[in-house]
């Protein structure tokens, strides 16, 4: 490294708490696209977008250590160790060696948003086919330095050992050059004597968490921080009329108050000074505000009477089998606004170099894609704007962390040279963050003699469920508030087999005829945005409750019901592995006790995962409590049995907290829900006990498992529901107030 190199580094690691390590690595190199070449061979993951062996791995001599370069983020999900567990494997060294550096924009392959339980299945993948790569030229080198055959040789922690004795290392061979060139795809993967691949190691980020460094960018602190906040508004469409900016540019500590049209934010030297003068400046200011929102108890009326932007026929599958109708079931189902929820609000911070480069710490999922967006908001080149993730406050979504970027960025290049700190209030958090869509579901199936479906329709209404910065400032939040505003391009709902709306409305089971239609809303009355798991907890929800009606309409058990229509054999699997470990055949029923059962291949393409509940419904209060949960997973090939199971344990407490209680609430002017007493999650003392099951299939694909057990939780609460007290719930949130009324209205 020269001179210059070496500061960065040392800033960057100054910065982020040396936690997330940082290399001076050449764009040319670290950025590697495919190149254009006559039909290059397609590459497993996202080796095929980003070719170059020297852009995921580098031998680093000098502390003897594999530099493992990957453009996915950490996210509490475990995904920097898993992925350090296959790049240690198919090199054959001590994991201990593999240093990683992720989510700098400057530094890492581009591979997109980290979401869509794609980490996985494309940069796992690609990590691993490339280590295989590495490993077989190194090989080569050393074959060549002691001359034997490559085939003769055998690796141990990066020695590299001949039948006579004769021995090198990684460390003694000239990789540099021999990496600087693409992958091939034809090295063969180790298929067996695995050391990390199927074994559960301690997570990379937990130690740091552990022992309380700081590791988060909440908790950054660069010389010469100066603090920034936001004022915002009440209401989405509300616009400053006015601000008294000059008496709060007199308070003290305050650096700066800036202004662009409705986009309003102070700079102070402490963060006590930031937060006063920006309660100051909130209470001068004067505000257009607009009474345009549908109300809380509004949302499935306005949803029934949006105009549709799109009707999608997301599947048309005739039957053409004879069968006899014997009986029409219906049924409608309802999901409302849900809200991220991070328990540690957004933060970021921006700094406007001297030499005109932006670089922002954030805790965004797409720091590629927000680094083009902030890039347009400023006006800026792209090459001049840099991110660098940083661990922060998890959401599994798309959260406020991508505007506290361009918050801070849009404070920062007013006093350029000094780092900005931003960091919401909780009441900006849970008023402005984008919400999971609210969603309307009718289903309707034609039942023959024996209970089977013949026809099954699928009919849904839902607003966008993603506006991800996607690479375009009119989908940061400030954009609209600004003096030009950027306007938010008309979102659009992808295509399959990923969807958004319709994620998982494609029921796996083997219907002889399944029509499934998607009236798409592009008006949003609310922010929305990616909500973990899309569209596919509601449509999950709606399936697997119907698929529990019909069993129950046709007295059959549930679980045989849905056996009955399946032909996946890993479906099977994992549907039997969840009710045989809760005991489904020897249940001994209990006054107010019920059970349930839910299945979903997450986008019918991730993972399997069945979920089993045990409820008791206070019919006094109308208050349920979970007793027990036990959750079947099928990943493909496990990496780290522990890391499945935290994934699916916490999926199935987010998604309990969803159907049990929370809901966004609203009156016709602003989101009500500014707390954690106005927006309730699921407390310490409500989780149940959770046995996770896990059905490995060693040699199978990577499957993502992050979004697998939440479709499937939130159908087997409300079946495990109407098993203990004969009342169906059709929506959401199962609140004790909405139980205590369909229990009366069922005794009436």
């Amino acid at each position: 490294m020269d001179g210059l190199e070496r500061s960065d580094r040392r800033r960057f690691l100054r910065q982020t708490g040396g936690f997330t390590l940082a290399f001076a690595i050449p764009l040319e190199a670290g950025l590697a696209q495919v190149p254009a070449t006559a039909s290059p061979p397609r590459l497993p993951g996202n080796l095929q977008r980003h070719r170059r062996l020297d852009a995921w791995i580098r031998v680093q001599p000098a502390d003897r250590s594999i530099l493992l370069m990957v453009g996915k983020v950490e996210l509490g999900q475990g995904i920097l160790t898993a992925v350090a567990q296959v790049c240690a494997d198919e090199l054959d060294v001590n994991l201990e060696r593999v240093r990683i550096v992720s989510g700098d924009t400057a530094l890492v392959p581009n591979e997109g948003t980290t979401a869509g339980s794609f980490s996985m299945p494309d940069c796992a993948t690609a990590v691993r086919h490339a280590a295989a790569e590495v490993r077989a030229a190194l090989l080569e080198l050393a074959a060549t330095r002691l001359g034997v055959p490559a085939t003769s040789l055998r690796v141990e922690d990066a020695a590299i050992v001949a039948a006579s004795g004769a021995r090198t290392s990684y460390w003694d061979l000239p990789a540099g050059e021999e990496l600087r060139r693409e992958a091939t795809g034809k090295v063969a993967l180790k298929a067996s004597g695995h050391r990390y691949i199927g074994t559960s190691v301690p997570r990379v980020d937990l130690t740091p968490k552990i022992l309380g460094q700081s590791m988060f960018v909440q908790e950054l602190r660069p010389e010469g921080l100066l603090f920034g906040r936001v004022v915002r508004p009440s209401t989405y469409r509300a616009r400053l009329l006015s601000a008294d900016t000059a008496a709060v540019e007199r308070m003290p500590g305050v650096v700066k108050v800036v202004r662009d049209g409705s986009f309003l934010g102070v700079i102070a030297q402490r963060e006590s000074q930031a937060n006063a003068a920006a309660d100051a400046l909130a209470k001068s200011c004067r505000w257009d505000t607009p009474a345009v929102l549908p109300r809380t108890d509004g949302v499935e009326a306005w949803l029934r009477s949006a105009p549709i932007a799109r009707d999608i026929p997301t599947r048309r599958q005739p039957r053409t089998t004879p069968g006899e109708v014997a009986r029409t079931v219906e049924a409608t189902y309802f999901r409302p606004y849900q809200m991220h929820a991070s328990i540690g609000t957004s933060a970021a911070v921006a700094t406007m170099g001297t030499d005109g480069t932006l670089v922002v710490q954030t805790h965004s999922q797409s720091v590629f894609e927000t680094a083009t967006a902030i890039a347009g908001l400023l006006g800026l080149p792209r090459e001049r704007v840099r991110l660098q993730h940083v661990q922060g406050a998890g959401c599994y979504g798309h959260n406020l962390a991508d505007d506290a970027a361009a918050d801070a960025a849009l404070l920062a290049v007013q006093v350029p040279g000094r780092p900005v700190r931003l960091q919401y209030t909780r009441e900006q958090e849970h008023r402005w963050e984008p919400y999971g869509s609210a969603m309307l579901i009718r289903t309707r199936a034609a039942l023959d003699a024996k209970g089977s479906v013949l026809d099954w329709d699928f009919e849904l209404w839902s607003t966008p469920h993603t506006t991800r910065p996607g690479n375009q400032a009119g989908n940061l939040l400030p954009a609209g508030h600004l003096a030009k505003p950027i306007p938010q391009p008309v979102p659009v709902n992808n295509g399959p087999p990923n969807y958004a709306a319709d994620r998982n409305a494609i029921a796996l089971y083997d219907f002889p005829g399944q029509n499934v239609l998607t009236h798409f809303i592009t008006e949003m009355p609310v922010r929305v945005s990616s909500h973990r798991g899309l569209g596919a907890y509601g449509n999950v929800f709606a399936i697997e409750s119907f698929m529990d009606e019909l069993a129950r309409a046709t007295g059959a058990d549930p679980v045989e019901y849905r056996l009955r229509h399946l032909k996946d054999e890993r479906a099977r699997d994992a549907i039997r592995a969840a009710a045989e470990r809760f005991g489904w055949s020897s249940w001994k029923r209990a006054s107010g006790r019920g059970r349930g059962i839910a299945f979903a291949r997450y986008k019918n393409t991730a993972g399997y995962c069945a979920v089993a509940l045990e409820v008791e419904v206070d019919a006094r209060s109308g208050s349920i409590r979970v007793l027990r949960a036990v959750a079947s997973a099928d990943s493909g090939h496990i990496v780290s049995p522990d890391g499945v199971s935290n994934q699916i344990e916490g999926g199935l407490v987010q998604s309990l907290s969803w159907t049990l209680k929370e809901e966004v609430q609203m009156d016709d002017t602003r989101i009500l829900s500014e707390d954690w007493a106005s927006y309730p999650i699921l407390t310490f003392s409500e989780v149940p006990p959770v046995d996770v099951v896990l059905i490995n299939r060693p040699g199978a694909p990577f499957l993502g498992t992050g979004e697998a057990s939440q479709g499937p939780t939130g159908a087997a609460l409300a079946n495990a529901v109407f098993d203990a007290t004969g009342v169906r719930f059709r929506r959401l949130p199962l609140t004790p107030s909405r139980v205590l009324q369909g229990l009366k209205t069922r005794q009436g």
